[in-house]
């Protein structure tokens, strides 16, 4: 029996296209996109999305769980209409991301893995954004990378954001 239909014919047409990149026969192989997709059409990733990614691309369901439990990019509950993701590792942190986290701990009111009461911030603690000369780096919604974040970078982005 088939999952029902857990995204729009667009969305399968996005995953279909990522699809085509890999051997035929492996199809898995585009379980990120397929993920990243069906996140930016539903805002997270709930578990009968997951479920139906795995059906689309012929995998066990537990294969795409851990994909995207592995990855800080996935959500696996809902998040704000704005997600600050904030690199926290080693390069980061001598360069003032841990100074930058706390500023946007302080002025949320709120914890990594938290979001704001009116919905509108999620903070979450980031593994490397592949930007350490740049840093503190914060990834907002997934697609958009700011650098050399101070505190008044860091309070302009969020007036910005709101």
């Amino acid at each position: 029996m088939n999952a029902p239909l857990a995204l729009s014919p667009a969305a399968l047409a996005l995953i279909d296209q990522a699809v085509a990149k890999y051997p035929a026969g492996q199809k898995q192989s585009a379980v990120m996109a397929a993920l990243t997709i069906a996140q930016d059409e539903q805002g997270w990733l709930p578990a009968p999305t997951m479920d139906f990614v795995a059906q689309y691309l012929g995998m066990p369901p537990i294969a795409v769980y851990e994909v995207a439990s592995f990855y800080t990019m996935y959500d696996l509950r809902p998040v704000g209409r704005c997600k600050l993701s904030i690199c926290t590792n080693l390069p980061c942190a001598l360069q003032g991301a841990t100074v930058a986290a706390a500023h946007l701990k302080q002025k949320l009111g709120i914890e990594f893995g938290e979001t704001t009461a009116d919905g509108a911030f999620t903070l979450k603690e980031a593994e490397c954004l592949g930007a350490c000369g740049d840093a503190p780096v914060v990834l907002v919604n997934n697609k958009r990378m700011a650098c050399a974040m101070t505190a008044d970078k860091l309070d302009q982005l969020i007036e910005e954001m709101k």
